[in-house]
């Protein structure tokens, strides 16, 4: 629950308020609409969950959040909530969520995405320090349509901590580097695992890296360029997901 009196965030566009709607409900304080929108399932889910409902010009709407994602819809929701890490890694029980750990990701446009990819394939939490990086704002929310409502995102205060607390709850601790790491699609994943993904430029700290027991490159043959760290984050999620698929199936024959 927000603390009385605590200002809300203000969740836009037509995805990110359903998804709120079917997961957490209880923190939507407030749906705006548009007078002009009509989207039938949006409106049944407003009216289930008995939220109460305003309706405003486009133009009113867009002094309360100048954005072209708006879709006509915004809803006032509690102030988001983190997940804790410590308690994520060592819970004893189900399958052990894989873990991507940014580092100084600081674009909330990747971190929007990043959080949609991890929903997409599931069975991932991610990690952000407190420091040096993007928080999960409304703009965090709006890119990630939805997504955060089915992945645990937690805040810490140190990534190399993190790592270490990882290893001691038997994770494995890998992170992608641009050259001289294992080829991604010749590597073998060991599991539980968290992956570090550096920022664009800077790549992965040297403090952090150390604490890695495995490095791995996304080999590109093309041009000279590079993913940004939301699209790489795509393709090790999708690998990662294999992997575990497969090991899982391995394991339980």
């Amino acid at each position: 629950m927000a603390r009385p009196g605590s200002s809300p965030l203000l969740l836009y566009g037509r995805n990110a308020v359903v998804e709120r709607l079917k997961a957490n409900m209880r923190g939507v304080r407030k749906v705006i609409l548009s007078d002009k929108f009509d989207d039938p399932v949006a409106l049944d889910l407003i009216k289930a969950r008995r939220i109460p409902v305003q309706r405003l010009s486009e133009k009113e709407m867009l002094k309360m959040k100048r954005t072209e994602r708006l879709q006509g819809i915004i809803a006032e929701v509690d102030p988001f909530r983190y997940s804790s890490f410590e308690d994520l890694v060592s819970n004893p029980e189900g399958e052990k969520l894989s873990f991507i750990l940014l580092d100084e990701v600081t674009d909330p446009q990747n971190l929007g995405a990043i959080i949609r990819i991890a929903a997409c394939f599931g069975g991932f939490g991610i990690v952000i320090p407190e420091r040096g990086a993007c928080d999960v704002n409304e703009t965090v929310l709006s890119v990630a349509a939805g997504g955060d409502n089915y992945v645990p995102i937690c805040r810490i205060n140190n990534l190399s901590n993190a790592l270490i607390h990882a290893k001691g709850a038997g994770y494995w601790c890998a992170g992608a580097v641009v050259d001289g790491g294992e080829d991604l699609t010749k590597v073998s994943f060991p599991f539980p695992l968290c992956v570090v993904m550096g920022s664009e430029g800077k790549g992965i700290h040297h403090g952090v890296e150390k604490h890695l027991e495995l490095k791995v490159t996304l080999p590109m043959g093309g041009a000279a360029l590079s993913f940004n760290v939301a699209m790489a984050s795509a393709i090790f999620c999708y690998e990662i997901a294999r992997q575990r698929t497969k090991a899982s199936k391995t394991t339980n024959r």
